[in-house]
């Protein structure tokens, strides 16, 4: 593979072919952009993540068919005075809506009719405690978010004319009028809102923190922005790319999961930069001639790079097998962002540097030995250099070899006390739950969760098909003990035989007591069905309503993750297989790669319980994190495990660990800081699960950085001598000479 990869680098990166390269990536990005859409442009704003033969979305579905309500999309405007809403207060509701039944807002559809009833009957609609009023306001399903934001914002100004000033700034808990819009319009326009901010910001952090990185690690501004040239190439071609599968209904993107497909990029893409960069910087001290030392170069890391890619594509191309609408948006863009990194690294980054040449390194230009000494003798001093091995590469180098049963303990120990906080984790799959708490619609759903039953925040609905039998289920659910009330049953308006219960729950129905009991009021219903003789009972109930979205989002979610846990195992198993041609390093690499994903889950669950104050972890992280660690963690242990496989031809077991930890140390550690860097990022982003997922996939880089790749699996290389090799070609009989210098 060597020979072909030289080959390569002189068809790409020579002395003529640096410009084709060059022109070729600039007219591929020119004419991409100009002809196809940015991937920004075509983000779905669509909620529905859960298949269409889930329950709830199936009792959602008869439900508009069989019930429908022409009322429209409905924004709840919560009116809170702590100290009891006053006459004044419930005449400003009144005066509201008289204003918009007059004068509607666009895309306004209906609003009930607030301003004709009696002010003592509006009054005793407010909460049981005159704290806090609920009022709705309706607008067409097809408005678009920038309409209904516009819209919201009239209403707004309109509000503020007939209250006190700064009803929408208080705190809640303040004194004075608070007024909060939530439901379904006021959470879509609060996260519009705040991603159109956050995207910029998550941009601008990312290149900065990435630049001051290089810099830092490298000493040389040049370098520090040739990664980043290759990244802006790279997404220049990914994002025509992207929009022109999503305005093709090929696939959907939303903006969450372009915002992690920016960071991935960064980290995952510099780390390929700094690797075939690192090795030009080693070759440029042996060779005078930097064409040659490019191509020798990508010679000898080339392999390495293209096989952490591949590992890292298919990986993430397994969320592609998950039923959950979130983790399926994920696999195309971030396959793809990683598949044109690699390919940018192998053609257009070789092309910059054949360009810059020793320039790149500016100050600390690396020279041959006898380049070195020219230059000594014309200074008349000697020519000092960065060292390229840290006291720390060096150490532990030394270490592993020396001392490698006492380095597997104490590692094994730490990374095993972290992983027994696993079972401890709580989850949680509410969607407000991911936002700030700040968040206006969050603010007056929490308003209505305080002043109101608990259950009527979100009551549940079952729907059954009676089959034309003379059968009700109400009494059966009015008995459960979750229960407060059930509706009078309600039939459909084409088909008699669709019966609806509403069900208000005694209990929250956002908590994990009220979403356990979602199969039990299903069974309620089918043990009624069946008792009237009605066949396959358990076909003709369905469970709708929040409640129920929750406990089906819990189970298509676990499902997924027994599905694609063990293929993306199988994946890389197999990946590192071929590469390394040994049963045995397959398995101890794996199983390291695994254990610090619990280990970086464990103590990422301790800084969020325990550091951010969150409750519970976003379920949908245990996933995302073990396809992300498992991926990228696999990519250090490739390109040092190559390193001492390399070295393993000429030298000693024991001397070939030694010298690959040192060799790799400098640029791992460098690549892991940037990819954990470029993860934590995130943080600055205003939803939960992404601020959640940064910290544990960071922690998990990091842990995987600076204990798993340079102490715990080269200790097991050498612990393991020759049978780490088996059954590969570096076992034979005839190698075994070379292990008496062990």
């Amino acid at each position: 593979m060597n020979n072909r990869l030289y080959k390569w680098g002189k068809v790409v990166a020579g002395s003529k072919s640096r410009w084709i390269t060059m022109v070729m990536w600039v007219l591929v990005v020119a004419l991409l952009s100009t002809v196809w859409p940015a991937v920004n442009d075509e983000e779905s704003g669509s909620n529905n993540l859960l298949p269409e033969d889930a329950m709830s979305v199936e009792a959602s579905n008869l439900t508009e068919n069989q019930f429908p309500n022409d009322s429209g999309v409905p924004l709840l405007v919560v009116w809170q005075r702590q100290a009891g809403l006053t006459d004044d207060d419930f005449e400003a509701v009144q005066s509201l809506y008289k204003q918009l039944q007059e004068n509607p807002l666009e895309h306004q559809s209906m609003v009930p009719d607030f301003a004709s009833i009696p002010l003592q009957a509006l009054t005793e609609s407010a909460s049981s405690d005159g704290v806090a009023l609920t009022t709705p306001v309706f607008f067409e399903n097809d408005a678009s978010t920038e309409e209904l934001q516009q819209s919201l914002e009239v209403l707004e100004t309109n509000i503020t004319e007939l209250t006190e000033n700064n009803v929408f700034s208080k705190e809640i808990s303040s004194e004075g009028l608070q007024i909060r819009f939530t439901g379904p319009v006021g959470i879509q326009t609060d996260a519009s809102a705040l991603f159109s901010q956050a995207d910029v910001t998550l941009l601008i952090a990312t290149v900065l923190l990435v630049l001051v990185l290089l810099i830092v690690l490298y000493r040389s501004p040049i370098l520090a922005v040739v990664p980043l040239v290759g990244v802006g190439f790279a997404y220049g071609i990914i994002s025509p790319l992207l929009g022109f599968m999503a305005s093709q209904g090929w696939i959907v993107v939303d903006s969450q999961a372009i915002s992690i497909m920016t960071v991935l990029l960064f980290g995952a893409g510099t780390d390929y930069c700094l690797f075939l960069v690192s090795r030009y910087r080693d070759e440029l001290q042996l060779e005078p001639n930097k064409y040659k030392a490019l191509h020798l170069a990508i010679a000898n890391s080339g392999g390495a790079i293209m096989m952490s890619a591949l590992t890292t594509v298919l990986g993430l191309l397994t969320l592609s097998l998950a039923q959950y609408a979130s983790y399926d948006r994920f696999a195309v863009p971030f396959s793809l962002a990683i598949f044109m990194m690699a390919i940018a690294v192998m053609t257009l980054l070789p092309a910059i540097l054949a360009l810059l040449g020793r320039t790149a390194f500016f100050p600390f230009i690396p020279r041959t030995k006898a380049m070195t000494e020219q230059l000594e003798k014309k200074k008349g001093k000697p020519v000092r250099y960065p060292k390229t091995r840290s006291r720390f590469s060096i150490a532990a180098g030394n270490l592993v070899t020396k001392k490698p049963r006492r380095i597997i303990i104490v590692c094994l120990f730490l990374l095993g006390a972290l992983a027994i906080f696993v079972p401890k984790i709580e989850y949680t799959y509410g969607v407000l739950d991911s936002f700030p708490e700040d968040m206006p619609s969050r603010e007056g759903f929490a308003i209505i969760a305080e002043h109101y039953p608990a259950g009527e925040i979100a009551p549940v609905q079952v729907i059954v098909d009676t089959g034309g039998q003379e059968v009700t289920v109400q009494e059966e659910l009015a008995s459960l003990p979750t229960t407060e009330n059930v509706s009078d049953p309600r039939q459909g308006d084409s088909n008699s035989n669709i019966v609806e219960y509403t069900v208000t729950l005694a209990v929250d129905p956002y908590s994990s007591e009220a979403v356990e009991k979602v199969p039990e009021y299903k069974q309620t219903a089918v043990e009624a069905l069946e008792q009237a003789g009605i066949t396959n009972a358990s076909e003709r109930v369905w469970i709708g309503g929040e409640t129920a979205t929750l406990y089906d989002t819990e189970v298509i979610t676990s499902n997924d993750q027994s599905l694609i846990i063990p293929v993306v195992l199988l994946i890389i198993a197999t990946l590192l297989l071929f590469y390394l041609r040994s049963v045995v390093a397959m398995i101890y690499l794996l199983l390291t790669v695994v254990l610090s994903y619990f280990s970086a889950l464990g103590l990422g669950w301790l800084i969020i319980h325990y550091g951010m104050g969150a409750s519970a972890m976003q379920g949908l992280i245990p996933l995302y994190a073990f396809v992300f660690l498992v991926a990228l963690g696999g990519d250090y242990n490739i390109f040092m495990i190559s390193s001492i496989w390399k070295n393993r031809k000429q030298m000693p077991l024991k001397k070939a660990i030694s010298e690959g930890v040192g060799e790799t140390s400098s640029v791992i550690t460098s690549a892991g800081l940037i990819l954990a860097g470029t993860f934590s990022v995130l943080a600055v982003l205003p939803l939960q699960v992404l601020v959640q997922f940064g910290t544990v996939t960071a922690i998990g880089i990091l842990l995987d950085t600076f204990i798993v790749r340079p102490l715990l699996v080269p200790a097991i290389t050498t612990v393991l001598g020759r049978y780490a090799y088996w059954p590969g070609k570096l076992w034979k009989k005839e190698d075994r000479e070379k292990q008496q210098g062990m």
